[in-house]
């Protein structure tokens, strides 16, 4: 667990950066640090490592206060990610990720070894150890990014808008990726993110900055949604929140109507299209969102969202205005 006990950082000339900060980041989760520029989420994020010092106020890690212990010490104790990945220009891909390991203390051979199988681990095949970093794509320097920040199996990880660097379609990839890791490893996490759906997205825990480094509000991406603690935590979390927060339960509970001759089916009873030859727009699964279904049935040229089982076959389907009615369902039981 990571504790902030009444944090404040003023910088010379007067500047407060954090205001009497105090909070808990769970142990084995994911606490997202998110909130507009100049809120002190990245000064949070570095006080944890010792980067930059309080100037008031304690940071433990399970009950010891960092500002005892040695700074070299303490920071190969904790993997840092940051933005572009910050990786060894000069030396490859497996000796990039094997830099703390020998730092530690383990032989070269050693190090190349376990740095081999976290490459592995973030998805990057044995193929690219022996490439440099300038012979990477940006979604692969963040790979390798990670992969070194694990190098050392530290209990906790800081990681400073790792994603923010590369387009979309990649950034989709890594969060998928990330959340993978994290389910198998359980590490101690904070990271920091201007993204408020990037936070909903990977936070277990997420806490909102104010201008000013002031806590405006900490809970479950869920609670934040749900019950925003004003008006500023409301319009930051966005005004559709109320869509963004059927992100957290699936579609298993969905009534579902039985398949009609519209929907052509191929050999396998694969969804091909509707019988005018539109494009059924996607399908869904018991284990997808209700925000996925809302998006299938609004973007159907139909109106209705497609579900498919484990291997895609069409076992149901439900009209925009089925759902309008479960949606209604749900809010009322809340």
């Amino acid at each position: 667990m990571i504790t902030f006990d009444d944090v404040v950082k003023v910088y010379p000339g007067g500047s407060t950066a954090v205001d009497h900060l105090s909070l808990e980041l769970p142990t084995g989760k994911t606490t997202v640090f998110v909130g507009p520029s100049g809120c002190g989420k990245t000064t949070s994020l570095r006080m944890i490592n010792r980067m930059i010092n309080p100037t008031s106020g304690r940071i433990l890690i399970d009950g010891q206060d960092v500002a005892g212990q040695d700074d070299a010490l303490l920071r190969r104790k904790i993997g840092y990610v940051i933005q572009h990945a910050g990786l060894f220009p000069h030396r490859t891909v497996l000796d990039n990720v094997a830099t703390v390991p020998m730092l530690l203390g383990k032989s070269r051979k050693e190090a190349r070894t376990a740095a081999l199988g976290l490459l592995e681990r973030v998805g990057l095949s044995a193929e690219f150890a022996s490439r440099y970093p300038a012979q990477l794509s940006g979604g692969q320097q963040q790979r390798v990014g990670v992969a070194r920040a694990l190098a050392a199996d530290p209990p906790v990880m800081l990681m400073d808008e790792p994603f923010s660097a590369v387009d979309p379609v990649v950034r989709e990839g890594l969060h998928r990726e990330f959340l993978r890791l994290q389910k198998d490893l359980g590490k101690t996490i904070a990271m920091v993110t201007h993204d408020i759906d990037e936070a909903i997205k990977l936070g277990d825990v997420v806490v909102i900055l104010r201008q000013g480094g002031k806590l405006a509000q900490i809970g479950t991406p869920q609670e934040l949604l749900d019950h925003p603690a004003d008006e500023f935590v409301a319009e930051f979390v966005g005004r559709d929140r109320g869509l963004r927060s059927l992100s957290f339960d699936t579609a298993a509970g969905l009534p579902v109507r039985p398949l009609t001759a519209d929907l052509l089916l191929d050999e396998a009873g694969r969804p091909v299209s509707w019988g005018d030859g539109e494009p059924t727009g996607g399908t869904f699964t018991v284990e997808d969102s209700l925000r996925l279904v809302t998006d299938l049935a609004i973007t159907s040229p139909v109106g209705i969202a497609v579900r498919v089982d484990a291997n895609g076959k069409a076992d149901g389907l439900v009209p925009h205005h089925d759902l309008v009615d479960h949606l209604a369902e749900r809010r009322a039981a809340k």
